[in-house]
């Protein structure tokens, strides 16, 4: 194999790779020799088949394999070779195949050449990460917040009582029946029967809950009632309709007192026992959301720490996902880049350098995974798998398929893993500075990064 370099440009790279006819007729009559042990051809014994015979059969279909095996194999070693990280995957043009020459190749009378193209990875030199300044946010759980936590879940347990001759208000359940028309016609979708409505959980369409207000069992009023602009169905979206509804009972709220007796319903031993398991779980909120702020402020740093050439196709091929689902959300809420007060170009400028950060921290955070061996195990792995397909009760076996069989679907499982195995390190070296905020300033803290 004889490798000739014969473009360089900032990142990117032409090689001319030559393999010479003798190379490909030993691995032709390698492949040959493992053929003929295999091969059951009628009138020959399994392993005795002439090599000629074989030729004349397989010959051309097997040195096309074997070509491209040669191309795998030496564009392989000549990136070994040469310590170069391609960026992405290489692209490799034939040469001297015009007028025949693919098949004097394949016929074994002449040598196999071809140019690779592709961008090498720059190198990284990651900053010092002990030299980063950073805070990690830290809200202690007052009794504020743990009491709040407390009457949700009591209301969350609210027990209903039906009651002869109650008229509907806020928070009672209503069990109805209901016909919708539209101008006079019964609609797809608009009729049930045993229906569950809590009178302002807004479950309903507007003005629907309004109508039922004030209604006793055994009564049937007409509600009207408007489905809102952006309603999935177009055939009901701002249509105004009518529904005949019919209670069946109506029945009262009752929370239940927060005390010893509540906490046993909820496994725990006492009150003070939920507390404490309560404070825990808000505790742990907490945390999350803290993470979520100082993950942000470690990207954040990291991108501003590193400077280097970014591998132009992998900025391109960044801003065409970001930019394809962007038009796609256009297209969907019926929106232009005028409604959202800029020009397109104006958007382009915005998302490239957007597209650019991506990448910069993408390679960023691959360099500190590596250099310091942090690796995913299959154990970690596993239990993202499973994670994944909890999402999709009973459809778990199918879930299991698809990441069997999609090449790269692992991938997608394995980068929030790895990401955040490289957090976890830069906050060990880095050692952020505890500061202690309220709730509502680590609320406002994590809201500015998620709308950001």
């Amino acid at each position: 194999m004889q490798v000739t370099e014969t473009a360089r440009e900032g990142l990117k790279r032409t090689l001319q790779v030559v393999v010479n006819q003798a190379e490909l007729g030993e691995r032709f009559s390698v492949r040959l020799d493992e053929l003929k042990d295999r091969v059951q051809i009628k009138g020959f014994r399994k392993g005795k088949v002439p090599v000629p015979h074989l030729k004349k059969l397989y010959g051309k279909a097997l040195m096309q394999e074997v070509l491209e095996q040669a191309v795998t194999d030496t564009s392989q070693k000549a990136l070994k070779d040469r310590n170069e990280r391609p960026a992405r995957q290489p692209q490799i043009e034939l040469v001297g195949i015009e007028e025949g020459g693919f098949d004097r190749i394949v016929s074994g009378e002449g040598d196999l050449s071809y140019n690779m193209s592709f961008e090498v990875l720059p190198p990284i030199p990651v900053t010092d990460l002990k030299t980063l300044k950073l805070t990690k946010l830290v809200a202690d759980v007052d009794d504020e917040s743990l009491n709040k936590a407390l009457k949700d879940i009591a209301e969350r347990n609210t027990a209903f009582d039906p009651e002869e001759g109650r008229a509907a208000e806020e928070a009672d359940l209503v069990s109805i029946d209901f016909v919708g028309r539209l101008d006079g016609e019964e609609f797809e979708g608009g009729k049930a029967e045993g229906a569950s409505l809590i009178i302002g959980k807004k479950q309903f369409i507007p003005g629907f809950e309004e109508g039922v207000i004030g209604i006793k069992a055994g009564e049937t009023r007409t509600v009207e009632a408007t489905f809102p602009a952006e309603y999935p169905m177009p055939t009901l979206a701002g249509k105004t309709a009518q529904f005949e509804v019919t209670a069946k009972t109506v029945s009262k709220p009752r929370i239940p007192e927060i005390n010893d007796e509540f906490a046993a319903g909820l496994g725990a031993e006492s009150l003070e026992k939920l507390k404490s398991l309560v404070s825990e779980q808000i505790k742990r909120e907490y945390e999350q959301a803290s993470r979520l702020k100082l993950k942000r402020d470690i990207l954040d740093a990291l991108d501003k720490a590193h400077d280097f050439e970014l591998p132009p196709s992998l900025v391109d091929f960044e801003f065409q996902n970001i930019w394809r689902d962007l038009e796609n959300n256009l297209k969907a809420s019926n929106k232009t880049f005028a409604d959202e007060g800029r020009s397109e170009e104006e958007a382009r400028t915005e998302y490239r350098g957007i597209a650019e950060r991506r990448v910069r921290l993408g390679l960023v955070i691959g360099e500190i995974g590596d250099k310091n061996k942090l690796q995913i195990s299959q154990e970690e792995l596993r239990r993202a798998l499973v994670e994944q397909a909890r999402r999709y009760p009973g459809q778990e076996k199918a879930v299991y398929e698809y990441y069997e069989k999609t090449p790269g679907a692992l991938a997608e499982l394995r980068a929030p893993i790895f990401e955040d195995k490289v957090i976890d390190y830069v906050i060990g070296q880095s050692e952020p500075v505890e500061h202690k905020v309220s709730k509502d300033e680590l609320a406002k803290a994590v809201e500015e990064v998620t709308q950001g």
